[in-house]
This record gives C-alpha cells, structure tokens and sequence, in this order.
C-alpha cells in the first residue's frame, strides 16, 4: 500500500480554528455594515490606513496580553505601564537630550523591570495576579504623574515620527506582500509533507490550495489598498513583526506549549516537571516588555507623554483577547486571533467615530460585543460536553 493511501482525509472545517474564523467573518460584517452606513467612506484607503495604525496600540499590548490569558491569569496595569514608559521616553529625550536608541533601549528595559515585579508578587509570593496588577495599575499611574509633574512632555526627535507616523514606499510594501505569499506558501506546503511523512491525517490538497488562495488574495488587497493612499504604515509593519515572532515562540517552542500546559492543567504541569514559576515569571516579563513597546509607539505617535496616556488600555487588550477566542480560564487563545480581536475594537471606534457617534455609545457597543463573545465561547464549551 503506497503512502498516499494510508494517509486519513480530515474534512476542511475540522483544521480550522472555527472561533477565529467566525471573528474573521464577522470583522467582515463590521466592516460592510459601516461601509453601507458612511456611503462608501470606511473603505477609503485613506480610512482603512487610519484603523490598521489605531488597531497597533492594542494589537502589541493584546499579543503579551493573550499569553497572560492562557495562564488563566489577567493583567490590569498594562495601560498604566505604557503610559509610564512613554513619559520615561520622553522624559529622557526630550528634557535630558538623550539619543533616541538610547532612550528606547532604557523604556525597553523599565518595562521588563516592571513586568518581572508583577510577576514575582504573583510567582513567588502566591499575591493573586489580580491584586498584584490592579496595585500596578495604581501605582504606574501615580509614578507617571509623579515623575512628569502632571504635564504633557514633548515634541520628541524626528527619529520618533518614523516610528509612529511615516510609511514604507509603495513598492517596499508590494516586495514584502510577495515575501508574505510565498513563505506562506511554503509553510503550508512544508507542514502537510511532515504530516504525510508520519502518517497523520491531512485535508485534501485542494483545501490546501484553498486557504492559499484566500491567503494571497486578502495580502494583496492589504497591500494595494494601503499603497492608494501612501503606503503601509512603518508601526502596521512592527506589529506583523512582532505576531510573527510571537506567533511562532507559542506554537512552536518548548516554551509556548509550555505556557499552554500550564493555563491547561496547572496540576499536570507541576507534576511533569514544568517549572510554573520560572514560566510565569517570564510571560510577565513579556507582557512588560509589550505594553513598553506599546507605549513607545503612543508617544512617538502622538509626538509627546502625557498623565492620560494609555488609560483603559488594560481593557481594550484583555477585550482583544477575548473576542479572538482567548478563554478566561487558561489554555485556550492564539497571538493571531488576539491580533483580530484589536481590529475588531479598532474597527468599531473607527466606524462610529465616522458616523460622529458619542463615545458613551462606542463604549456601550465594545462592552456588548465582548459579552457576546464570552458568551459564544462558553456556550461552545458546554456545547462539547454534552
């Protein structure tokens, strides 16, 4: 009997992460509702380019945020924390002259520092996540106020506009879209010849060619549509950077499964030998350094540091999580989909804002879509059991 035959066919559906799909789908829906809506003008290239940089403040914050979430745990100081590295950004460069490599390299370290007292409270002196992180989210706040004198500091060095404001030329952003394609391509190429070598069960190749196509049809509607108005925005380039990485160290480290044993079954883990600890630790340096990069990116979008920034941070972040399939209760959650889940809180703000919507009545539609979410995921959940 040749290879080919022994390998067992899956249907397409059963290989697909259904939650992140029907975030996908409903992204969509968002997306043709406020279209209709505004006549036309949230799919302008101009509109859509202002959305992808709203959605990076709390993509990056969502992407340390979700490995948090798959501990079981939450962090309510991530907003103070990249208010408070912004104002040491700032304070840095602008009062003191420091070079902006420099000042960077500092903030990045004060958010780790930071994130590493998160976690020891909570690691090793069994103070539970959220009072630890709630004390943070207090604290920060006051150094923040404290250390600026309550006043807004800028403008920073021009270095900081190519970070939060400028664009790759048009054509850097069609080789990149390229790039895109084809590793994808080679990716799922790769992985369903490692399942036929081993005998495991695949789609059929043309499910294969399928999520291909869609692949490659959604990057170069990204790319020509970005590059209508003046290109991919340099912080829209980090933050696919930055899913990259992180995308690849939980689906593909020692270290990421790890995390999702833990938020699993903690009990297992400890008897398996997983140091917890040293584990936890380390997702909450993660988590500070995050929220560092992601107060980085605020100030140099905004071109100064201010007492009010990042405030709620903390819970655009977690609601990320949530609605891109992350569980509440550990071991379920995945870096793309907390990424979907910015867009879709990036979307609504945008849509409304276009429609001059009051803010109460964005804040009321956000609160409403993470209820239903939470409320999907859990009646998925009960749905298996039976």
């Amino acid at each position: 009997m040749s290879t080919n035959e022994t390998i067992k066919r899956s249907s397409f559906f059963s290989q697909l992460d259904v939650r992140q799909y029907i975030m996908i789908f409903a992204l969509i829906g968002i997306w043709i509702v406020f279209t209709i809506i505004s006549r036309g003008t949230f799919l302008l290239p101009r509109n859509m380019t202002n959305l992808f940089r709203q959605s990076v403040f709390t993509g990056i914050m969502a992407i340390g945020m979700v490995n948090v979430i798959l501990l079981g745990q939450v962090d309510l100081s991530v907003g103070s924390l990249a208010g408070l590295c912004g104002g040491i950004l700032a304070i840095l460069n602008v009062w003191h002259g420091m070079p902006s490599g420099v000042a960077i390299i500092i903030t990045l370290g004060v958010g780790i520092l930071l994130g590493l007292w998160n976690g020891w409270w909570f690691a090793y002196r069994n103070v539970p996540a959220f009072i630890v992180t709630m004390a943070g989210l207090l604290i920060f706040r006051g150094v923040l106020v404290g250390i600026t004198d309550g006043i807004t500091i800028g403008p920073l060095s021009p270095f900081f506009g190519v970070i939060g404001k400028q664009f790759i030329p048009p054509v850097v952003g069609i080789i990149i879209g390229f790039i895109a394609i084809v590793g994808f391509v080679f990716i799922q190429l790769k992985q369903r010849h490692g399942k036929v070598m081993h005998n495991l069960p695949v789609p059929p190749f043309w499910n294969t060619m399928i999520i291909i196509i869609v692949f490659s049809c959604l990057v170069i509607l990204f790319v020509m549509m970005l590059n209508a108005y003046h290109g991919i925005p340099n912080p829209v380039i980090l933050l696919i950077l930055l899913l990259i990485i992180f995308n690849y160290v939980t689906n593909r480290t020692v270290f990421g499964r790890r995390i999702y044993a833990i938020g699993g079954n903690t009990m297992a883990s400890r008897l398996s030998g997983i140091d917890i600890k040293k584990i936890t630790l380390t997702v909450f340096m993660i988590n500070g350094l995050m929220a560092a990069i992601a107060g980085i990116y605020l100030t140099a979008r905004l071109d100064s540091a201010s007492v009010n920034a990042g405030t709620n941070g903390e819970l655009d972040a977690i609601a990320a999580c949530v609605i891109g399939g992350a569980s509440l209760m550990g071991g379920i959650g995945t870096v793309t989909g907390a990424i979907i889940g910015a867009v879709v809180m990036a979307s609504i703000d945008n849509g409304m804002s276009l429609l001059n919507a009051p803010y109460f009545m964005q804040t009321i539609v956000k609160g409403l879509v993470l209820i239903l979410a939470v409320w999907f995921d859990m009646s998925r959940k009960a749905s298996e059991k039976r």
